[in-house]
């Protein structure tokens, strides 16, 4: 077992003497960076501000107990905790401040997050995993308020996994589990549901997490009492203190964020029953002040009162902390010892603001001289024109009159210079054209990179692997190929575990895990309870630390819960890290065509909306949903998988190749040929349309048709556009309310694949009501299309054309 902090502090008076100091030095420079970042922003320098004064003394405590190894996932206030793990350095805090985007110089995002979040940077350039257990690690921080817990849980449980699951490789994620995930919120947002939902969790499943609360008194202007049932959030979390003997619930410890001793001693022993106990544990860090208040959007002394302003002035957590500096003295071998003076504190002041407005300059410098390297290589070019065009020489004009020229600034001036002289096709317009198509080429990488992956295992690069069927192939429920696929899944990769609401003891809910947590354990086919936020971030940490997680959410419907972690976490991992981060988590749901208001919603649109970064696959049967599990456990993309819920108890042949075939994203397969017209659909509505398509061929009309498979990525060889050229006419049928996924499938195929060249009739798409579907199997009927709405709405387009051989119905 890994020693804690309290087990390794046997230290001489010098070596404490230099790491007060070292503390203070550090908690003076981070303040300072808090300073100069509100004026940078207040002068015009950057767009906005957001820091972490008052907060050094907790975030100084906890940096002494996070280890190689161990993993942070929080919001925009800890950038002291960042300076003390060598996470962030001066410079690359006012790098991100500017939105610089360069990896090197702001490496947790490039520019592409606000300041104050923070990343580590886990990936190698091609896309590989790093050794995690060489590095202190952040997972990269999000904004929306207590977003960040879901993850956390899941970077707590990866190290509970690791004590039982190894694999080729995972001692670059794990020491059998001594790793400890610590979390960071603020006190108004633990009103959230995520932040009840996650501790909740980790209680009842005992995982090493250590969640600090920085507890300033108020929600930007509201202030706590207001917030929640009682304004002291550990008095509230009383009934979850764990009970000796018992293996649930945490460990709560109040500490006041200006007294620097109690903050060790109160990270010491959480980290000492996170790492040694594998207990949760809530630090409550009270008294905390905002000498700057919430961000630079405002002041803080339009909500806060004189007596309030007055005490946060005199308990300031530095403030205190050199008081406590200047009041220390020991007897040591009769002599008395002192920590400093007045004056060596003061010099460290001086100093550390000098330190950071060094870091400061040089980091401005670099990000302008990005942008003046940028001016220089273009503005010769547009000068060229000035003498053939008099509005490019009135737009050059305007151009030197701009004080602060940002890229957006240069981009303008050549865009508008080149549609000025769009009419001479000189040859000094035409270099101006090709450097334009150089910087832009250069700038769409900078700021549009990395929504998907981009390395060797993208999912598009899975090779393809045809299901093999013969004589001897079985025939078998839905149900049971795709159980006999997760067999051989959980056989073949040692890493990967699956869990969810009824997934384990009873093998889900539809029997599609049906005996496999008796065959690979509980660890690994686990039950959850009814959380489904913190089941998608259960999955998302675990990614994040090289496990192949499956996460199960019972139905699509209550992917609705999901839909904020999907949106504003796992799908922009790769995007804000800008290639730093990944989690490929796998989201298992089922759904479609069911009965009823609550369980047969189809919310594609807000899916495919919402969710631009994670691969949306919609398999019509169970062993194409198979094939897309077999392919995305050897990609590192995150993807929803939607299993037909109406199909585990029909027949399917089960392939021979079981565990082994793959099915390729982004590919439709026309599942019948036609040379009328083109029906376009996915999921459980396959079969009607199938159905619809045979009825059509009997009155006269041979429609092809094709089941999308993939929503994300998209029919990537254009074949749909390649049906409508010989058929002449598209149909859409969907599920989905109107203008919902059916919305994004015509855009996907009139605009990115041209197909409106090819067509002789208006395109129709077939969609449900505007309402949730009634009960029974009545309600389906009516509220979703039907075959009969199918045939007729079809026929119509014919009749249109042909009323004479198709007779209006």
């Amino acid at each position: 077992m890994e020693t804690t902090y309290i087990e390794t502090q046997q230290i001489s008076f010098q070596d404490f003497k230099n790491q007060i100091l070292e503390d203070y030095k550090l908690g003076r420079i981070s303040r300072e960076m808090s300073y100069l970042g509100r004026r940078e922003v207040l002068t015009g320098k950057a767009k906005f501000g957001i820091f972490g004064d008052g907060k050094e003394l907790p975030q100084l405590a906890m940096a002494k107990v996070f280890k190689d190894g161990d993993f942070r996932s929080g919001y925009y206030r800890d950038q002291t905790f960042a300076l003390a793990i060598n996470a962030v350095t001066v410079e690359s805090f006012f790098a991100q401040l500017y939105a610089d985007t360069s990896i090197e110089r702001e490496p947790a995002s490039a520019g592409r997050q606000m300041n104050g979040h923070y990343a580590t940077r886990s990936l190698n350039e091609d896309g590989s995993w790093k050794n995690l257990m060489k590095q202190k690690n952040i997972s990269s921080d999000i904004s929306p308020t207590a977003g960040q817990m879901p993850r956390l849980l899941g970077l707590a449980l990866a190290s509970k996994v690791y004590k039982s699951v190894k694999f080729e490789g995972s001692e670059k994620f794990s020491d059998n589990g001594n790793e400890v995930a610590f979390g960071t919120i603020g006190d108004a947002s633990t009103a959230e549901g995520h932040f009840w939902e996650t501790l909740n969790a980790a209680c009842a499943l005992q995982v090493p997490m250590i969640t600090s609360i920085w507890d300033d008194g108020y929600g930007i202007s509201v202030p706590t009492h207001n917030q929640r049932a009682k304004a002291d959030i550990a008095e509230m979390l009383s009934g979850f203190q764990r009970k000796e003997g018992e293996n649930q619930g945490c460990e709560i410890i109040q500490v006041k964020a200006w007294d620097y001793p109690s903050l060790l001693d109160a990270y010491a022993r959480a980290e000492h029953f996170a790492r040694t106990e594998s207990v949760p544990v809530v630090v409550h860090v009270i008294e905390v002040t905002q000498p700057q208040g919430h961000s630079t959007s405002g002041s803080h002394e339009r909500y806060k009162d004189e007596d309030r302003l007055k005490w946060e002035g005199e308990f300031d957590g530095l403030l205190k902390f050199k008081e406590w500096i200047l009041d220390y003295s020991i007897e040591i071998e009769g002599a008395e010892q002192q920590l400093a003076t007045a004056e060596e504190l003061e010099k460290i002041e001086s100093e550390a603001k000098s330190f950071v407005k060094a870091g400061q300059k040089k980091a401005w410098e670099n990000y302008q001289k990005t942008i003046q390297d940028l001016k220089e290589s273009v503005l010769p070019l547009v000068e060229n024109l000035k003498s053939q065009n008099a509005e490019v020489a009135a737009e050059l004009e305007k151009f030197s009159s701009i004080i602060s020229v940002a890229k957006k600034d240069i981009f303008h001036l050549v865009r508008k210079s080149l549609l000025l002289t769009r009419a001479n096709q000189t040859s000094e317009r035409q270099n101006l054209q090709s450097k334009f198509e150089e910087i832009f080429a250069v700038e769409k990488e900078n700021y549009s990179s990395h929504l998907y992956s981009q390395s060797e295992w993208k999912a598009t690069n899975v090779k393809e692997v045809a299901p093999i069927f013969s004589d001897a192939s079985e025939t078998l429920d839905g149900r049971v190929v795709v159980r006999n696929n997760f067999d051989k899944i959980f056989n073949k990769y040692p890493e990967t575990l699956i869990f969810g609401e009824d997934a384990g003891n009873i093998g889900d809910v539809n029997q599609g895990l049906e005996g496999l947590q008796e065959k690979y354990g509980d660890v690994r086919i686990a039950d959850t309870g009814i959380r489904e936020a913190t089941i998608l971030g259960q999955g998302i940490g675990m990614a994040m630390r090289g496990l192949r997680p499956i996460a199960e959410i019972q139905y699509l419907d209550y992917i609705l819960y999901c839909l904020q972690g999907m949106s504003d976490d796992l799908a922009t991992v790769q995007y804000r890290t800008r290639g730093g981060q990944k989690a490929p988590l796998i989201i298992r749901t089922r759904g479609h065509r069911l009965e009823g208001v609550w369980h047969s919603g189809s919310p594609m649109a807000g899916i495919l909306n919402l969710s631009k970064g994670i691969l949306v696959l919609v398999p019509r049967n169970l062993t194409i949903a198979a094939g897309f599990y077999n392919t995305m456990l050897q990609a590192d993309e995150p993807a929803l998988i939607i299993e037909c819920l109406n199909g585990y108890r029909l027949k399917e042949k089960q392939p021979d190749n079981i565990g082994e075939f793959t099915i390729p994203v982004g590919k439709v397969e026309v599942t019948k040929e036609g040379k009328d017209v083109t029906l376009v659909t996915y999921g459980s509505t396959w079969r009607l349309v199938m159905e619809a398509a045979q009825e059509l061929e009997k009155i006269g009309i041979s429609a092809e048709v094709i089941d999308i498979q993939s929503l994300i990525p998209f029919d990537l060889s254009h074949e749909i556009s390649e049906s409508v050229k010989k058929t002449n006419r598209l149909v859409i049928i969907d599920e989905d309310v109107e203008g919902g996924a059916s919305a994004f499938i015509l855009q996907q195929i009139l605009e990115k694949q041209k197909a409106f060249r090819y067509l002789d009739s208006d395109p129709l798409t077939i969609s449900a009501e505007n309402h949730r579907p009634p009960y029974a199997s009545d309600g389906d009927y009516f509220s979703k299309p039907s075959v009969d709405d199918m045939i007729e709405k079809v026929y119509a387009l014919f009749t249109e054309t042909n009323p004479t051989k198709f007779p209006k119905i």
